[in-house]
């Protein structure tokens, strides 16, 4: 009797039994859950906080590239200012040159006549030069200074060359000597004949004999076989 009211009690208590094992079950399947959405959660939360830390980057970045872009910006305002500057330089500048070439002709025209053909294809090559369109404005300016400098520079220097020069009708060779813009004096080969630029007439005078020596120690010094010493020269006053 007592084992068969056993008996009865677990087969009533089974459904219960196997409702709580359910129960459990189903509890474990919502702690799974509830577990895998709170990983999603802390995924989730980590991808966004990244997020906003590249965000927070790019910001910094933008602001520094649109930094960048207005100090461009202001760059290239100034370079078609400047742009703009150097076309008004260039239309001024270009009759400056061309005035200063013409000047130099004008003075080398006047002055004495040494190097004529040297100096007259400098004035000629600067006056080609200016009609190139290949030729920068900054270039073709250093080049009349350079020929200007050339010039100021014959004014102190001792110079002495080779040329042919016409006595008494006839074309001899013969050693000029320059001495800055002071005298410009020829020698012939032989050292027979000499004579000396006039400033005042504008003329070749011949010098007598007695000027040899020095001449010729002249022309000695400025081909340096001689060390410098002083000259007795003749040499023309100008008004």
């Amino acid at each position: 009797m007592a084992m068969h009211t056993a008996t009865a009690q677990e087969e009533d208590l089974k459904p219960v039994v196997k409702i709580a094992q359910e129960t459990n079950e189903s509890a474990a399947n919502s702690q799974q859950r509830i577990n895998n959405i709170t990983n999603q959660i802390d995924d989730k939360l980590a991808q966004f906080k990244t997020l906003n830390k590249e965000i927070e980057g790019l910001e910094v970045y933008n602001q520094q590239l649109r930094r960048q872009i207005a100090n461009q910006e202001q760059e290239m305002a100034d370079l078609n200012d400047s742009i703009d500057e150097v076309s008004v330089i260039e239309r001024q500048i270009t009759p400056l040159m061309l005035r200063m070439i013409e000047g130099l002709e004008q003075f080398v025209a006047l002055d004495m006549p040494f190097l004529p053909e040297e100096r007259a294809n400098r004035i000629v090559d600067l006056k080609n030069m200016m009609d190139r369109a290949d030729v920068a404005p900054s270039e073709k300016f250093r080049r009349v200074m350079e020929a200007f400098q050339v010039e100021m520079d014959y004014g102190r220097t001792l110079e002495a060359y080779s040329g042919i020069h016409s006595i008494d009708g006839e074309e001899r060779d013969v050693e000029f000597l320059r001495l800055g813009r002071t005298a410009l004096i020829y020698q012939t080969r032989d050292a027979s004949r000499q004579g000396v630029w006039n400033k005042q007439t504008r003329q070749w005078e011949e010098l007598p004999s007695s000027y040899r020596t020095q001449v010729t120690k002249g022309l000695r010094m400025a081909k340096k076989q001689l060390a410098p010493d002083l000259l007795m020269l003749p040499v023309a006053k100008t008004d």
